[in-house]
């Protein structure tokens, strides 16, 4: 089976229950620490401006953190720029921003490059959100379809050109499937989205999908491209006949494949991602510091309502910062995104799958580590 760089974690994700009050953060002195931003619960003491970029797929979740943390931390400023993941992680391994936003974890070498900036204890990878990621086309009148992953790989690399092609219409009894072309929408940036989708026709679909997991697009397979999420899902939008790949939050009226697990053909929801994350694997990165996050997806499972092409969202954070503003605003604001309020208020926002409760006592622990540089 082939997994993907997707991390270190024992506790499993569910929907099932969100009943844990969001935790202090505890400074890295003495000094109580600053409102960890539940709605305005406690008077809030955190100031400055915390700069990120990252995953343009959180981009529906950010907008809504940024409105729950801001109006609880008034005099505080979270701004995010949404330029993909792969720009995410070089800008803050490279120091131009204060944390990341990635769907795709630190690897060795970004670990390493992570010191540089971050001082001897590097950086950590905590889930922010889990997200299905979406197969999403425009095909008039029709909603939904079925596809196996071998079905979606040979769409995706071109062999099926069509959409009345038999392997679709054999999958999809009864609907009318109209002689068309296929467009093939892709992201043209780096992205973690085109690396879990990659990764996941990959491992379910390998005599098919034979290239290299990346977060570029293998440049063999020639077809339409679009900047970022929202570029991908504008492209599909104006062209009838085409297919891309998506996070959910931004399918919007397009039609959406089940894709099939097992015996049974799975639509994303929160609950079918967060089953995926359930069957995953814990992962080991060098160089990682022991508080990191991070899963191994079993993209091929068969395990029954489980979404296999599912991403998992990460914030990336400095174990150490050079002062104590900043821990203070870095640990309010992560603190703020993994509590039952910032999940809820994503979740409304973007379909996202909120974090269980023993993933966010894990979390909350890696952000209270978070201290000033010695």
């Amino acid at each position: 089976m082939k997994v993907l760089r997707f991390g270190r974690a024992a506790a499993v994700i569910s929907v099932a229950a969100l009943a844990l009050t969001a935790c202090g953060t505890d400074s890295a002195t003495d000094e109580p620490a600053a409102t960890t931003g539940d709605n305005g619960s406690a008077e809030s003491t955190v100031t400055g401006t915390l700069t990120g970029s990252g995953a343009s797929s959180q981009g529906a979740a950010m907008t809504a953190w940024q409105s729950g943390f801001q109006e609880a931390n008034p005099d505080a400023t979270v701004q995010y720029s949404p330029d993909g993941s792969g720009a995410g992680r070089e800008a803050f391994t490279g120091g131009g921003v204060q944390f990341a936003g990635s769907d795709a974890y630190l690897d060795e070498e970004e670990h390493a490059a992570a010191v540089e900036v971050c001082g001897p204890d590097g950086a950590f990878n905590i889930p922010a959100y889990i997200a299905p990621i979406a197969v999403a086309f425009n095909l008039p009148g029709v909603d939904e379809l079925n596809m196996d992953a071998e079905t979606i790989a040979s769409v995706f690399r071109g062999d099926i050109a069509n959409w009345n092609d038999e392997a679709i219409a054999a999958q999809n009894d009864g609907v009318e499937l109209p002689d068309l072309a296929i467009t093939v929408v892709h992201r043209s940036d780096e992205s973690g989205t085109t690396e879990n989708f990659v990764d996941y026709l990959a491992t379910a679909a390998p005599e098919v999908w034979t290239d290299e997991v990346s977060g570029d697009w293998p440049a063999e397979i020639v077809a339409e491209n679009a900047q970022g999420t929202n570029g991908v899902v504008s492209t599909t939008s104006g062209t009838e006949g085409a297919i891309t790949y998506t996070d959910a939050s931004a399918v919007g009226d397009l039609g959406q494949v089940l894709v099939q697990v097992g015996e049974e053909f799975v639509a994303l929801t929160p609950e079918a991602a967060s089953r995926a994350v359930e069957v995953a694997e814990p992962a080991e990165v060098e160089g990682a510091p022991e508080v990191d996050m991070s899963f191994n997806l079993t993209r091929d499972t068969t395990e029954s309502g489980a979404y296999p092409i599912v991403l998992i969202s990460y914030h990336i954070y400095c174990a150490t910062y050079p002062d104590q503003e900043t821990v203070d605003l870095v640990k309010a604001f992560g603190s703020y995104v993994i509590s039952e309020d910032g999940q809820a208020d994503s979740a409304d926002s973007a379909g996202n799958a909120p974090i269980s409760d023993g993933l966010r006592e894990q979390a909350q622990a890696a952000i209270d580590s978070i201290a000033v540089a010695s």
